[in-house]
């Protein structure tokens, strides 16, 4: 088998990892592989999920045709049941090399997290890490750039033939957004952090014409290195944010008393009905909230039926987080503050006088029904 990283010609096709846990897809696969469906639809090639697995895992692979994959690789084997470095890194750099696609999309969990770095490595490219924006197309990148950044474009000369995967992320903190190509190498590969990217609607009728190949590989007791014993599984109570319908987020504004200030969002969201706290990155570097309460750039990015921003100035790193939610209501005591922008109601005041009357007035709204 000849494999060179540089042969770029050689390379075709999008292709996506899709996780699986205890053989169950993970939400993260079907947002990347809408947006892989635009990538390859840009580029005008194929959309390849590639799946590993235990025996039998290929039964859940036509889900995957249902959000937008032309073909799903299954690679099934009892040692890729349970996750480890070795296997799957050894499983999926057999498979890249021999079928050789242009790009390479993984989530940004905790596996993909471990296994991008080593496969990058393995194959002799690149890898972008915790991308949030994806494009290959010039035009709507450089209309991506009008939306989402300061730079005056009048200035810039773009390279309109460029077709390379152009990989947005953010840098310094989230104080600044970087996009990265790999113009000498390939696969484009690309960790994309989960909930950025919106899932199509599913569709049964591509889900049944999806083709699912199940790939040919060696995996021998020599190529692992590691064996899993047993998985424990720890019990701790996690913020959903990223699948919640409701958001509540506090901001500095909440510094002259940060517990009452905390209540106040989680009685809101409850009054709203049953939401979820959030916080900008403020909060979080204080330890007014654990960081797993985040939302932004260096945060979570959610897209709830209804987003409400309590004393947030909408810096934009926080803005990037949660900018597409449906409604957003805000409520900052500087009129002028950026969070007013992107909000569809905003409420000029002090929040912890304005949201007990917000709470009074939901609660009374619902009693009238």
């Amino acid at each position: 088998m000849s494999y060179n990283s540089a042969e770029i010609n050689e390379f075709s096709d999008i292709w996506v990892f899709c996780e699986q846990r205890d053989g169950k897809l993970m939400n993260t696969d079907f947002e990347l592989i809408s947006e892989g469906r635009k990538l390859a639809d840009e580029r005008g090639s194929k959309l390849v999920g590639i799946l590993l697995g235990g025996e039998g895992i290929e039964n859940t692979a036509k889900e995957l045709g249902g959000y937008g994959a032309d073909k799903v690789i299954v690679c099934a084997d009892k040692n890729l049941a349970v996750y480890t470095t070795d296997a799957y890194s050894k499983v999926l750099c057999d498979v890249v090399m021999e079928k050789k696609p242009e790009v390479l999309l993984i989530g940004a969990s905790n596996i993909g997290r471990d296994l991008g770095p080593r496969v990058a490595a393995r194959l002799h490219t690149g890898l972008t890490a915790d991308a949030t924006h994806l494009d290959i197309d010039m035009d709507r990148y450089v209309q991506f750039l009008k939306e989402s950044s300061t730079i005056d474009l009048e200035k810039v000369k773009f390279k309109m033939d460029d077709n390379n995967l152009k990989m947005t992320r953010p840098a310094f903190g989230g104080h600044l957004m970087a996009t990265i190509i790999c113009p000498r190498f390939r696969p484009c590969m690309s960790t994309v952090r989960p909930g950025v990217m919106k899932k199509a609607e599913f569709d049964q009728a591509k889900a049944d014409a999806c083709e699912i190949e199940m790939a040919q590989f060696s995996l021998t007791a020599a190529d692992l290195r590691t064996k899993v014993l047993e998985v424990v599984k720890e019990t701790k109570k996690l913020v959903d944010l990223i699948g919640a319908d409701i958001v509540v987020s506090v901001g500095r504004g909440i510094s002259k008393d940060p517990e009452k200030g905390i209540a106040l969002a989680e009685e809101l969201a409850e009054a709203l009905g049953g939401g979820v706290v959030g916080a900008s990155r403020a909060v979080t570097d204080a330890g007014w909230l654990s960081s797993d309460h985040q939302v932004g750039q260096t945060g979570k990015t959610v897209h709830p039926r209804i987003y409400v921003a309590l004393g947030i100035s909408g810096a934009i790193q926080h803005k990037a987080g949660m900018q597409d939610s449906e409604i957003i209501i805000a409520v900052d005591s500087n009129e002028t503050a950026p969070i007013f922008e992107c909000a569809d109601y905003g409420i000029v005041g002090d929040l912890f006088e304005v949201v007990p009357h917000m709470i009074e007035e939901i609660r009374a709204a619902k009693e009238a029904k």
